[in-house]
């Protein structure tokens, strides 16, 4: 997963990138010691909980823990997903991270832990954590070592409006890539935008290239093409080429490439107030939708990306990640407790009956209700192969050149050959 010593040159390239020098971050908070006063131990927690219901709701908790342990208080940081990825690509250049911060594991989570930077949690956890779903957990162990727990998982599929599939003459959700640009055309054809996406987020774009891959070249090829460093066989060039056929149809909403996600004019918006049909999103978002925008109730549907002829994946390979925390390496004691108190089922029930998660903690299930979340969890658990997202999944610098690359063959600059080249290239100067 990249040089031993953090890749540090790549870490301070993508800051410098982002327009994001040291001295910008030295007021954002990164970097806390943990230190007391009076007695009393700040925590700082950084997240990207930035919608509500979510956002309130984990306010509340941190105030709850507070009321349980009188010398702690928890200091929040919220950032959207974009700026979170940035600041925290700086904050590892520099050396310090928060005390507990978001993780979706992987890769990125990987550089730290080779940097010395994030708190092994194997032993000051086990007695509790040894009980969350295993599916969950697999992004934060590295090398048989434990150093993030989940709080979520979950999986990234087509959120749909029934409504607007009935009126264009759409029966059934498509099942094959042919059948779903055939619905992408018959959507269009009865005046209705067909899919929703944040052109000015790049992480959103790279899940149709992500998922595509995995149907033609085979989710195993995304492993060895990272092992590698060479994303130019011909199943990733023609990923990008059937994204292409998609792009080419116009189906996104009219200024989506500068369109961001949860803004009240952004993606999430634009479906729940049923002004497109779809969007390809994770388990969370009802929850957004239903913040940025309206929400469509009961006319919200949920199908897994199609199969794609001829390609080596299956459908049943899917693709995702939940979130997690990770602890900067001296975090007081009572970064763990907090830890152990998020992931009780007393937390993960409300968590679950109030922000629309997927359980992380066994005996919380039965408090899931949501028809289409349930349709999710059942995804899941029949799943034959899992692919934590690529951003997260690959060294920091190769993940973001997915996106950007993805981005770029979206707005028409890039083809599916640059795509891949430009991938390789990357990835091969981070060995």
């Amino acid at each position: 997963m990249g040089d031993p010593a953090l890749s540090r040159r790549g870490f301070l390239a993508a800051t410098a990138a982002a327009g994001l020098g040291m001295t910008a971050l030295s007021g954002c908070g990164g970097g806390s010691d943990g230190g007391s006063s009076g007695g009393t131990t700040t925590i700082e927690w950084w997240n990207i909980s930035t919608t509500n219901p979510t956002k309130g709701v984990w306010a509340a908790l941190a105030k709850k823990f507070e009321a349980q342990n009188p010398k702690v208080k928890i200091k929040i940081v919220q950032l959207e997903n974009d700026a979170y990825k940035s600041k925290m690509t700086a904050l590892t250049a520099s050396g310090k991270l928060p005390d507990i911060f978001h993780t979706w594991g992987g890769g990125v989570l990987q550089q730290q832990v080779d940097a010395g930077l994030v708190k092994d949690l194997t032993d000051p956890t086990k007695a509790w954590a040894d009980g969350l779903l295993p599916v969950a957990k697999e992004p934060y162990l590295l090398d048989n070592k434990t150093y993030g727990i989940p709080f979520d998982i979950g999986m990234i599929g087509f959120w749909y409006n029934k409504a607007l599939f009935k009126k264009a003459g759409i029966s059934t959700p498509p099942a094959t890539w042919s059948a779903f640009l055939d619905a992408v055309k018959k959507l269009k054809a009865a005046g209705i935008t067909p899919l929703a996406l944040a052109g000015k987020e790049s992480w959103t774009g790279m899940y149709y290239w992500a998922y595509l891959a995995m149907r033609t070249a085979g989710i195993d090829a995304l492993k060895k093409a990272d092992d590698d460093k060479d994303f130019t066989g011909a199943g990733f060039v023609e990923a990008g080429q059937h994204l292409k056929d998609l792009v080419d149809l116009q189906p996104f909403q009219k200024g989506f490439l500068g369109a961001a996600y949860s803004t009240p004019t952004g993606q999430a918006a634009t479906v729940g107030n049923g002004k497109a049909a779809m969007e390809l999103m994770g388990q969370w978002a009802p929850v957004v939708e239903a913040d940025a925008g309206k929400g469509v109730g009961a006319n919200l549907g949920f199908f897994p990306f199609p199969a794609v002829e001829g390609g080596k994946g299956t459908v049943t390979e899917v693709f995702g990640g939940g979130g997690g925390h990770a602890l900067r390496a001296d975090a007081p004691q009572a970064a763990v407790d907090f830890l152990k108190f998020f992931a009780s089922e007393t937390t993960d029930v409300e968590l679950v009956k109030k922000t629309g998660v997927i359980p992380v903690v066994p005996a919380a299930e039965s408090a899931l209700t949501d028809a289409n979340l349930k349709l999710v969890q059942a995804q899941l658990k029949a799943a034959t192969g899992f692919q934590l997202y690529l951003d997260q999944a690959y060294a920091p610098a190769v993940g973001q050149q997915v996106n950007d690359s993805v981005a770029g063959l979206i707005a028409g600059s890039k083809s599916p050959e640059d795509v891949v080249q430009a991938i390789t290239k990357t990835a091969k100067e981070e060995q």
